[in-house]
């Protein structure tokens, strides 16, 4: 009895190696833009409001980078 085994080899072209550059960059700026947007957002509350939220001033640029890149 004989086996037959084909392999492919998937070659990427120029334009796939772009396209997951280009995806790659788009992710990283759309995280960071979270980023921002939530520590704008949380150093506009005030002191009083923080506390409700059970947070401190000074934990929000990790609350914030936790909320755009995870744990």
């Amino acid at each position: 009895m004989a086996y037959v085994n084909t392999t492919r080899v998937a070659k990427s072209s120029v334009a796939d190696r772009l396209a997951v550059l280009f995806a790659g960059v788009s992710a990283m700026v759309q995280r960071r833009r979270i980023y921002g947007q939530t520590l704008r957002e949380l150093n506009a509350l005030t002191d009083r409001e923080l506390a409700d939220l059970g947070m401190h001033r000074l934990a929000i640029a990790d609350i914030a980078r936790e909320a755009a890149y995870g744990k």
